[in-house]
């Protein structure tokens, strides 16, 4: 004889929800975050172009912040200044460029995300 028990195999209303809502919030985590990622390679790729400028070494500290402002300016970055993210050391002509910045991003309510980014590049001649 065959059982009569019927067994039902699937998610529930419930837990398809939290699914859902769960799937929802990472949907746009990545939406809020990308733009943040793709505006730091070009932070990135304006402080690598820096290493081809011919006599960078001997350059005021003030002439290389306006570069890369204007680098950036470019390439609409806007969450970011030059005044007060780039520290640039120079040591017998060797120049250390090093931009460190944070971002913070509303995600949703008072909750919001923090990304501390910090790049640098030597020029010169290090021997």
């Amino acid at each position: 004889m065959k059982s009569m028990t019927n067994r039902q195999n699937g998610m529930t209303l419930i837990s398809f929800l939290a699914v859902f809502v769960v799937a929802g919030f990472l949907v746009l985590l990545t939406l809020k975050l990308v733009p943040v990622y793709l505006d730091h390679m070009k932070v990135k790729s304006s402080l690598e172009g820096l290493k081809t400028e011919a006599g960078l070494a001997d350059k005021p500290a003030q002439e290389i912040r306006k570069m890369l402002q204007k680098r950036w300016d470019i390439n609409s970055i806007q969450d970011l200044s030059a005044e007060e993210s780039v520290f640039i050391e120079k040591k017998s002509g060797v120049v250390k460029i090093q931009v460190a910045y944070e971002v913070e991003k509303p995600v949703m309510g008072n909750m919001s995300a923090l990304i501390k980014f910090e790049d640098s590049i030597t020029v010169g001649d290090t021997n």
